[in-house]
């Protein structure tokens, strides 16, 4: 079986394929207008025969809330609280802004239906809900036009039965129907109610893609998806609950950053992948790092993810001059289509038309000479706003990359100065097309030492879902108080989930053999709102050893701890990871200091810092273990280019990782 990996972004499709004891890769424009088509292109383009498995990062569910284009999604929830999603929380996420609003709910008054029955927190029957109740809540949503259902009812995570009669009922309708308890089976009903709206908001659009998809393949091949977790599920399970794969694509780069970046010794990393549309960084002290309080467009997503910051900087981020007179670059983007002016049909001068302008990138040499680049185009454009701007094209050009590194830069201290952690003691770890030409630059302004770029950097997502495992996340609300509880009896707690596991890995091929369990508890102090996601330890001597590392934990992240407060579990959480193949890395025997002169491109002037310098310029194909490159120096390869500033040294380690010293 050919197995690849399958990574859609903004600008590129990448895949990454074995052939033989080979792996290799391609890139091809995306299709914005059905993103399935380029991947379905690039399928017949490097495996056009039957057995195939894929690994798909996919941006349908991301896009379908970003752009509000899911369907006509009706809530069903219980009498007198149909508008708790409008309510939420008193959270402001711009607090001095006196013109703040929520974004506006998903499901309208018109879509939202209370239903009779009622549970109380322990899981007591107070209200009953019956069959002839169920059918009438389920009438009144026939009647309103409603794609798609969430159900939600209050702690149906203790006594789901009462959603299972709903759910049942609305089956009949012959729509997806998306419950609570089966998404988020977790208290804080907020949360979860958005949670479970946004599933069912997205998971027919998902739908269709993948079965557009799998209707295309070939009898015999598979077809798998990235979750946000940092694993992968089944097409059919990412059908049902599509609010998993959320940061679908960002989620595989990041799992490619820490398993390549910790087997060359660097596990601490920051990750900054920077595509055509956004960049996305992410930090990672020996571990991926999990978040359970994540938000998209502004609606809670209960769901375990990676913690991803996003910026909307990346190489078709468009230039342009606000009603100040100042200069600004992104959020918008030229994408794919028209994409930026150098590739043909942009007309609005980009970060990778400023890259061009200013010699970083080689018209020649871009995408492995596949795809031309037009430098006369930029003369006009650069010339026009420069003026408007009173600079010379060539202050407008690194103007653009200056604004561009700045936005990337916040985005970086957000995850690391931020939370408490210094830069500094990390190593940069870029990839994604663009982010080789900007990686040094973030660095210095990072006061960073490394800077780390992966062979063929511009498909690390790609690469990352082939290395990621198959992951089913499942809690459970509890609430106990930590005294009185026992590593047996929060074992006990987590024993339903396990059968669980152990089933749900089982349909997805992987046997008790290839499969692990990650053990977690979300602890707090008695009266905090929120949690900690705490490692549990069944085989712990006492419940003691439990709290002291939430102490721990707790002093890392808010700076105290107090040893005379009771420590309470809220949720009990597990992990259950299934081991597919997985590609290998071998190492390479050191060459010399010396690039071979395969490798050497000859010189091309690039301007720094408003200086044009002689730059030498290398095949990075060619290079091998142990060659030293001092700045400047421009790196071309198939998937990327890569910019040695004068500042900097770039060394080829043992796996041909480019490993950048900042000066």
């Amino acid at each position: 079986m050919r197995i690849i990996g399958v990574d859609t972004g903004g600008t590129f499709t990448d895949l990454i394929y074995k052939d033989g004891d080979e792996w290799k890769v391609h890139k091809l424009l995306s299709t914005p207008s059905n993103p399935a088509e380029a991947v379905l292109a690039g399928l017949a383009t490097v495996a056009p025969e039957t057995g195939r498995m894929v690994v798909h990062g996919s941006t349908v569910a991301t896009n379908a809330i970003l752009e509000r284009k899911g369907v006509r999604t009706a809530l069903v929830t219980n009498d007198r609280f149909t508008d708790v999603i409008v309510i939420g929380r008193q959270n402001r996420s711009r607090l001095y802004d006196l013109a703040y609003n929520h974004e506006s709910p998903i499901v309208p008054e018109d879509l939202r239906f209370g239903a009779p029955g009622r549970v109380n927190s322990a899981g007591e029957e107070l209200e009953p809900l019956s069959k002839d109740d169920a059918a009438h809540v389920a009438d009144l949503v026939r009647q309103s036009g409603a794609e798609s259902v969430a159900v939600c009812l209050l702690f149906s995570f203790a006594r789901p039965e009462h959603e299972q009669r709903l759910g049942s009922a609305l089956a009949e309708l012959g729509v997806p129907v998306s419950l609570s308890h089966e998404i988020v089976s977790e208290f804080r009903e907020f949360e979860r109610m958005s949670t479970t709206v946004v599933n069912a908001y997205v998971s027919p659009k998902m739908h269709r893609y993948l079965s557009f998809l799998e209707d295309r393949l070939f009898e015999g091949d598979s077809l798998r998806i990235m979750q946000s977790n940092g694993g992968s599920i089944s097409a059919a399970t990412a059908m049902h609950e599509s609010v998993r794969t959320i940061l679908s694509g960002p989620a595989g780069g990041v799992v490619g950053a820490l398993e390549i970046g910790t087997l060359a010794g660097h596990p601490k990393l920051i990750t900054f992948d920077m595509g055509g549309t956004s960049s996305d960084v992410a930090l990672m002290d020996g571990a991926l790092s999990l978040t359970m309080e994540s938000s998209i467009s502004g609606y809670p997503v209960k769901t375990p993810m990676i913690d991803i910051h996003t910026v909307g900087a990346g190489g078709g981020s468009i230039a342009a001059v606000d009603a100040g007179g100042s200069l600004t670059v992104g959020p918008e983007s030229a994408g794919a289509d028209p994409g930026p002016i150098c590739y043909g049909k942009g007309s609005s001068i980009t970060v990778t038309d400023a890259n061009l302008y200013l010699g970083r990138l080689i018209p020649e040499h871009f995408l492995g000479g596949n795809m031309a680049l037009d430098l006369d185009a930029l003369e006009k454009p650069f010339a026009d706003m420069s003026a408007q701007l009173g600079l010379t094209p060539v202050e407008l050009a690194e103007g653009i990359l200056a604004v561009a590194n700045a936005n990337m830069e916040r985005a970086i201290r957000v995850i690391s100065v931020e939370r408490g952690f210094d830069p500094r003691e990390f190593t940069l770890f870029s990839f994604g097309g663009a982010g080789g030409l900007h990686a040094a630059a973030l660095a210095r302004l990072l006061n960073m030492e490394k800077v780390f770029i992966p062979r063929n950097p511009g498909i690390l997502s790609a690469v990352g879902m082939l290395l990621a495992d198959i992951v089913k996340d499942y809690s459970h609300t509890v609430m106990v108080e930590a005294a009185a509880s026992t590593p047996a009896s929060i074992a006990e707690a987590l024993a339903p989930l396990e059968a669980r596991g152990v089933d749900d890995l089982a349909a997805e091929g992987i046997g008790p053999e290839r499969t692990a369990f990650e053990r977690y508890l979300d602890m707090r102090y008695e009266g905090q709102s929120y949690e900690i996601l705490t490692p549990f330890d069944p085989d712990a001597k006492d419940m003691d050893a439990v709290v002291e590392v939430f102490h721990e934990l707790h002093e890392r992240t808010y700076g105290y701890r107090n040893q005379t407060k009771p420590v309470q579990v809220v949720n009990v959480r597990l992990r259950a990871r299934g081991m597919p193949t997985k590609p290998t890395f071998a190492r390479s025997e050191p060459a010399g200091e010396t690039p071979p002169e395969a490798a050497n491109l000859g010189v091309r002037e690039v301007i720094f810092d408003g200086e044009a310098k002689p730059t030498r310029v290398y095949r990075r194909e060619e290079l091998r273990a142990g060659n030293v490159i001092p700045g400047p120096a421009v790196l071309v390869e198939y998937t990327s280019t890569l910019l040695v500033p004068p500042y900097a040294t770039a060394v080829v380690d043992e796996y041909e990782n480019l490993i950048l010293t900042i000066s």
